[in-house]
């Protein structure tokens, strides 16, 4: 059978826009002559629609846009859209994520998604019902049976949250499917796609039958979806692997791989690409068509602005360098260099002024006292406020540049660098920021190696560095990595090997700066666990991990 995945990029509650991508997608594919066209989980609402579900509205507009889409869609072909679709009255929840067939304007199939995510960013049992029964579709020979993302997942697989007494795939092949479809908005994240593929080459394997995957693209909120649609034959073969982004991939099941098969992507590449693709989808679904960022001269500030070039292109991005009194030469130089480089525009605005009126202003108070931290940080506000005031005159949306190692222990100010729409770069530890920008050095020649070389510091005191306040960042990342991304507790991270009054500090970090995290800008999720709705936790709590170390 000859199917066209079709990677879009849908809106949430862009219902008539969501339509015309669909119906601009299936018309593109229609000169391939594909024996069915597919798009994925939930494509003509966009996914996740969270609390709209609510809406008696946001499921009567959906409702709408599936009938006329239902009218305007090409004939003489099959149509696989992923969308919500009412109970009809059955008992549980009212709603239910489903996948219809559309065929000369009929319904002529309707499978319901059975395994519900609840962990991570996922809360789909608190919407929908999940399916009873799963069935095959037979269609020209073919006996095509549909796992919507979650469901190709089994209980075998070793991921948190996870713990299913049912297999749909298994039952699916029982019910003697030939071919399985999985329609998905699986967000991006980092290596997300090796094991996509190999559940995939898994289930090829197990039931002997190809199995396609067509996943969502573009941007929203703070996730991801890569598209990658692909293929493996019945022998888990990789035959076929789409690009990064929307897309259609025109795939044959009986083909087999090539002698030099689909080439995984570079790990940074695609992360790079994400982050990317994220900054551009929330800036276009917000409404914004122009952003700036305080550019420091450090490396952060230095690959957010980089990033937010190719995101809105360089005549679309404003850096604005901030210099205080401790700012060395080179924060201001690299900081231009940087810019020359990309092409866009930099403003140099002093900090001197204000600062020093805040001195003198609070300077009846704060006499006899030593300077310190409240300094340090009205220096960061004072960034803020001239930040957010670029970004209310000029309708430009500020980016904060703070990455995951930092907001992690609070190594940020509250309404200082944490002001900002997203956080680009907010869910990579300061290691991984530094393995990114090496590898874009390598590629492309940009970011200057003055940059990339220099030691972290903040500059709100003289010779400060980050390392005067935290520890380094190879053993703080080490520590965070296994804290966040796999639920450790101290006693774990301590028997990987980590010196226990480190874990101690650093847990302790962490947990009394989650105030500030639940105030922060939303990141753009590339890894397991992000900061945000990913990952819940009180605000007011004991460090109780901290105290089995």
């Amino acid at each position: 059978m000859k199917l066209a995945l079709c990677q879009i990029d849908p809106t949430v509650a862009d219902f008539d826009g969501n339509a015309a991508r669909i119906l601009s997608a299936a018309e593109s594919a229609l000169p391939s002559a594909p024996d069915m066209i597919v798009f994925p989980e939930m494509a003509l609402c966009g996914y996740p629609p969270m609390d709209l579900l609510g809406q008696p509205g946001f499921i009567e507009a959906q409702e709408a846009a599936f009938r006329r889409l239902q009218r305007s869609l090409p004939g003489g072909v099959a149509v696989a859209v992923g969308h919500v679709a009412r109970t009809e009255g059955k008992p549980g929840r009212p709603l239910a994520n489903v996948v219809s067939v559309l065929l000369d304007g009929r319904v002529v199939f309707r499978q319901a998604k059975t395994l519900l995510p609840t962990y991570d960013v996922f809360d789909e049992a608190r919407y929908f019902e999940p399916a009873a029964t799963r069935e095959v579709f037979e269609y020209r020979g073919s006996r095509v049976g549909f796992a919507i993302c979650e469901d190709l997942w089994r209980e075998t697989e070793p991921v948190p949250g996870m713990h299913y007494a049912i297999d749909p795939p298994r039952e699916l092949l029982d019910a003697g499917a030939d071919l399985i479809i999985v329609p998905s908005a699986s967000p991006y994240q980092m290596d997300k796609l090796d094991l996509r593929i190999k559940l995939c080459a898994d289930l090829a394997r197990r039931g002997s039958l190809p199995v396609a995957y067509c996943n969502m693209a573009g941007g929203n909120d703070s996730l991801v979806f890569d598209g990658r649609a692909f293929l493996v034959d019945r022998g888990g073969g990789l035959v076929a692997l789409g690009d990064f982004g929307e897309g259609v991939l025109v795939v044959d099941t009986e083909a087999h791989p090539a002698d030099e098969p689909p080439r995984a992507p570079d790990r940074h590449d695609e992360v790079e690409r994400a982050l990317v693709e994220g900054i551009r989808g929330y800036m276009r679904k917000c409404g914004f068509k122009r952003a700036h960022l305080g550019l420091s001269g450090g490396i952060d500030s230095a690959i957010v602005a980089v990033l937010a070039a190719k995101a809105i292109g360089p005549e679309n991005l404003t850096c604005i360098t901030l210099p205080s009194r401790f700012s060395s030469e080179g924060s201001v130089s690299d900081s231009a260099a940087l810019c020359r480089e990309l092409g866009c525009r930099l403003e140099n605005i002093s900090i001197e002024g204000p600062f020093s009126s805040f001195l003198s202003t609070l300077e009846p108070q704060f006499r006899g006292l030593p300077f310190g931290l409240t300094e340090e940080n009205l220096q960061a506000r004072i960034r803020g406020d001239i930040l957010m005031a670029w970004s209310n005159k000029f309708d430009s949306m500020l980016l904060t540049t703070g990455n995951k190692s930092e907001l992690a222990v609070g190594y940020c100010t509250l309404y200082g660098d944490m002001c900002g729409a997203i956080a680009p770069i907010g869910d990579l530890l300061k290691t991984e920021v530094f393995a990114l920008c090496e590898r874009i050095h390598a590629r492309e020649g940009i970011l200057p190696r003055s940059i990339i070389d220099k030691p972290p510091s903040a500059e709100l005191r003289p010779n400060q560095l980050d390392q005067d306040s935290l520890p380094p960042y190879d053993q703080l990342d080490a520590v965070l990595r296994p804290y966040l991304e796999r639920d450790l507790d101290a006693a774990d991270i301590v028997a990987l090997g980590h010196d226990p009054a480190l874990v101690r500090r650093v847990i302790g970090m962490t947990v009394r700066a989650e105030y500030k995290r639940r105030q922060a800008a939303p990141v753009i999720k590339v890894s397991p666990r992000a900061f945000g709705i990913g990952r819940r936790m009180p605000m007011a709590r004991a460090a109780y991990e901290a105290g089995q170390a």
